[in-house]
């Protein structure tokens, strides 16, 4: 099986900061540090399966490959990457229920 090398925008290092400071400030450290393990699992396991992840029906050409998955434990936050041929790299993780597609 191929291993992908992950490369992480910075971008996606801010929403996943981010929403572990509103976490810790919401429900205090335990919520933060369990959001953190999932992200990372999830970051883990892209690069054994990178097309696990569904294609996202975006409008703009340019973005039309870009994939999406859920954070297990956390499901309306999604991981939004590009595969290549040796490589993942996340654009963003970000809330569902926002306007996607103008975030990129």
């Amino acid at each position: 099986m191929k291993k992908y090398n992950l490369i992480v925008s910075d971008g996606a290092v801010a929403d996943i900061l981010d929403q572990g400071d509103w976490y810790a400030l919401q429900s205090g450290p335990k919520l933060s540090n369990r959001w953190e393990r999932a992200v990372t699992n999830s970051l883990l396991k892209l690069t054994k399966n990178p097309r696990t992840g569904s294609l996202c029906k975006f409008k703009a050409e340019e973005i039309r490959d870009v994939r999406r998955t859920p954070i297990p434990g956390f499901p309306k936050h999604l991981i939004f990457y590009r595969i290549d041929s040796e490589e993942i790299l996340i654009l963003r993780v970000l809330h569902g229920a926002r306007d996607l597609e103008s975030l990129f």
